[in-house]
């Protein structure tokens, strides 16, 4: 097997995963401390803005390729085994709602732009 069907298909498992997680977030069984770790795992996922920039050479792809996975291992390993493959079964043929999707893309973004603001007047405060 090639290098890029290699990567292509552990992508696709991420991609999978992240279903699994949205799935297991709305489950009554899912305990709180899983559900805070998966909405801080998908919010990065889903975040236009990495905590490492894709400029950084090599660096740059390291929060993609081990931050995103570990999250996500780490999310499912608190998420109960029954809830786990219950998810598991449903992500196989689950269908994002698109107007969700946009709803949440606008909050991720407003968080994003909240977060400039207080960083950009704390700056600005700081200065006088």
């Amino acid at each position: 097997m090639s290098i890029f069907k290699t990567i292509k298909n552990k992508a696709k498992k991420l991609k999978q995963e992240l279903v699994v997680l949205h799935l297991a977030y709305g489950h009554p069984k899912t305990p709180w401390t899983a559900k805070a770790l998966i909405v801080l795992v998908i919010s990065y996922a889903l975040s236009p803005i990495d905590l490492i920039p894709d400029f950084i050479p090599v660096l740059g792809l390291l929060d993609d390729i081990i931050l995103l996975p570990l999250g996500i291992y780490w999310a499912i390993r608190l998420i109960p085994k029954e809830v786990r493959d219950e998810s598991r079964i449903q992500a196989k043929t689950y269908q994002w709602n698109k107007k969700k999707n946009v709803v949440v893309g606008f909050v991720i973004a407003l968080i994003w732009i909240a977060i400039a603001f207080i960083i950009i007047n704390s700056i600005a405060q700081n200065k006088n």
